[in-house]
């Protein structure tokens, strides 16, 4: 039994274990590896150095690395900097073992202070006690306050001669710009999975290990370029197995979907077949995998799938063999529009799952909706059948209303329709062109013609108020009586006066009415472009393409003269 806890007490994690000692161990960090060894080659060797990545992929590990690098003297003790430690001598064996007295590393998230920065640069005026630097680590540097990092600059632009400081962050925009230019940057980038799964690999056979290669792609997909939570992944799936690392194992202990029920259910929906989906989903529900999880993969295959389609050499490279005859099979049946809408939709509902009170079942609804969804033509597609007199199916199933194509000439069938004037509401009248600006001489014939005059010179918030808080009771030149509303100000017939009589040099008569006057000019506006719309949605075509995307809607009208224009720019 005590050996048994001796065992418990002595044993390391994997991710302590086989921390790397060298600059051959980082993994997947060739540019960083080679621009150190190059700078110790020549001497260049920077006073200070920035390490940012996301978390586990070597910031703390590259600074002790270097914290060797810098203090190591051979095997003799007659070394000089070298990018290759002995890791025998007396400074690498202190470094290595956390308790060399030169090497210091400092948590800066419990040390924010100006007063911890201010004893920190005291004790850095003295020489190293025993290596031949004095090493500042400073981890999550990010987390210093503003009065510590303005204490830190005279000290980082110019160390005395011994001293070296490495930072490592996860939060690069959070450092200040004069810290940044005064440190040499190395950017630690995602381990590729492919690499990761090797790694692991050989770590299962020096422990004495089992694992598939299938169990260690999902570890190394589940690490998301992290070598740490990869290896304390991997740690847990062989206490799990004893020794034994399985897929399915590792699956359930991160709760994942089968792989192959994700391709399953994927053709179920992408073929429109909801109830074998809804059933692989409650099989999948009962299995233990999180909803969310589900729709997680399915959004992940449908990435895949696009990138795919555009470039299938590199969505291939990393894909398990099954996955790739799968994927590829499925890539010939499914357009990029299609997937472009799986996706859309897949998006929107997981964020709808992440706060809906069931997520299972937001998860279930979100795949009616990509099953509906699946057989509907793309907007193109329906344009073109709806121009040559076809029948759209709606997502019933069903045929929409007959559509009785649009006269369109053939030549013009890729341009806008042309849609019939609406007759209930009249369009707002265009105003006539306003005078050069300091011509006194034209008064404004129409209240069209105010409002222009008022735009050219730039009395934008009196031309405001008259468009939408002024109802129009009489107008000539030279005289205008309202309505004004409740969120027109006391002083505007006092201002709009003023204004026209130092514009026109005419005097104005303002005059503020009780009766009702007519609609404002917003008002106007917004019931004109209502009336194109319904006119619009009236039109068989139109109708047709409505009929056939359940929840589409018109939201603007514009004329073919009117899209010419802007697409010539004239």
């Amino acid at each position: 039994m005590a050996e048994q806890d001796d065992t418990a007490t002595d044993y390391r994690v994997l991710a302590r274990k086989y921390r790397p000692t060298s600059l051959d161990g980082l993994r997947g960090q060739d540019a960083l590896v080679r621009t150190l060894r190059n700078a110790v080659a020549s001497g260049r060797i920077a006073q200070a150095f920035l390490l940012t990545g996301v978390r586990g992929v070597g910031k703390t590990t590259t600074a002790r690395i270097l914290a060797r690098i810098l203090n190591c003297v051979g095997p003799d003790g007659s070394g000089g900097v070298t990018a290759e430690p002995c890791g025998v001598c007396e400074q690498c064996v202190a470094i290595a073992e956390d308790r060399h007295v030169d090497v210091l590393e400092i948590d800066a998230a419990s040390h924010t202070g100006i007063d911890n920065m201010r004893e920190l640069l005291e004790a850095a005026r003295y020489r190293p006690v025993m290596g031949r630097y004095k090493i500042y680590v400073m981890d999550e540097v990010h987390m210093l306050s503003n009065a510590a990092f303005n204490a830190l600059l005279k000290t980082l632009e110019e160390p005395p001669e011994h001293l070296k400081f490495v930072f490592a962050t996860t939060e690069l925009r959070k450092i200040p710009a004069t810290i940044l230019s005064r440190c040499q940057r190395f950017d630690l980038r995602r381990i590729d999975a492919g690499e990761l799964q090797t790694y692991f690999a050989e770590l299962v056979g020096k422990e004495g290990a089992e694992a598939s290669d299938d169990a260690l792609a999902l570890i190394a997909r589940a690490a998301d370029g992290s070598a740490r939570d990869g290896l304390s992944i991997l740690d847990q799936a062989i206490a799990q197995g004893q020794g034994k690392v399985a897929e399915d194992d590792v699956r359930d202990m991160l709760g994942l979907a089968d792989r192959g029920l994700v391709f399953d259910l994927y053709e179920a929906v992408m073929g429109g077949d909801i109830a074998k989906a809804l059933a692989n989903l409650d099989g999948q529900y009962a299995a233990g995998v999180d909803p969310v999880v589900v729709l997680e993969d399915l959004l992940e295959f449908t990435h895949w799938l696009t990138r795919y389609k555009a470039a299938p050499e590199a969505a291939s490279y990393a894909a398990p063999e099954f996955e790739r005859e799968r994927g590829s099979a499925m890539a010939q049946k499914l357009t990029v529009p299609h997937l472009t809408r799986a996706w859309q939709i897949l998006l929107k509902g997981i964020n709808e799952a992440r706060t809906a009170p069931n997520s299972l079942q937001a998860v279930e609804m979100t795949l009616v909706r990509v099953a509906h969804s699946a057989d509907l033509p793309t907007p193109e597609e329906a344009l073109k059948t709806v121009l040559n007199g076809g029948t759209l199916l709606n997502a019933a199933g069903s045929a929409a209303a007959p559509a009785a194509a649009p006269s369109v000439p053939s030549s013009s069938a890729s341009e806008a329709v042309s849609l019939p004037e609406p007759e209930p509401v009249a369009p707002p009248p265009t105003p006539a062109p306003a005078p050069a600006e300091g011509d006194q001489a034209s008064m404004p014939a129409t209240f069209g013609d105010l409002l222009v005059l008022l735009e050219t010179q730039r009395e934008a918030r009196l031309r405001a108020m008259l468009r939408g808080n002024v109802h129009l009771v009489a107008y000539e030149p030279g005289k205008i009586e309202f309505r004004p509303d409740d969120l027109a100000p006391p002083e505007l017939s006092r201002d709009l006066a003023r204004t026209l009589e130092t514009i026109t040099g005419a005097r104005w008569m303002v005059a503020i009415s009780s009766q009702p006057g007519a609609d404002t000019i917003v008002e106007q506006e917004e019931a004109w472009r209502v009336a194109r719309i319904k006119d619009a949605e009236a039109d068989p075509g139109v109708a047709g393409i409505l009929d056939a995307f359940p929840g589409a809607e018109v939201v603007a009208v514009h004329d073919p003269e009117d899209i010419k224009t802007e697409s010539t720019g004239s």
